[in-house]
């Protein structure tokens, strides 16, 4: 049986993560509150902050923006995009 969460993005009952993306209490609380379809959105978001901000996602400082990103994108105001952020077109 899928694991359900009521999403914190959607605001709505949907299949949940197999098992928290880290561990921590804050890896728990994803694990709880948000979707397979929202970690998905996040990982696609989290490439583009990766990239325009060229951050090195091994360094302590750069974990630390990323969490605080990724608590704004699922439980704030969201994730702000960078100045100059220019979308990429299909």
């Amino acid at each position: 049986m899928a694991h359900m969460v009521f999403c914190a993005r959607y605001k709505q009952e949907m299949e949940g993560l197999d098992e928290p993306p880290f561990d921590s209490d804050f890896g728990h609380k994803i694990y709880n509150s948000v979707s397979k379809k929202a970690w998905g959105e996040w990982v696609e978001h989290q490439k583009m902050i990766l990239n325009e901000y060229r951050l090195q996602p091994w360094t302590p400082q750069a974990q630390e923006f990323l969490v605080e990103q990724m608590q704004g994108y699922f439980f704030g105001e969201g994730s702000a995009l960078p100045q100059d952020y220019v979308p990429p077109t299909k």
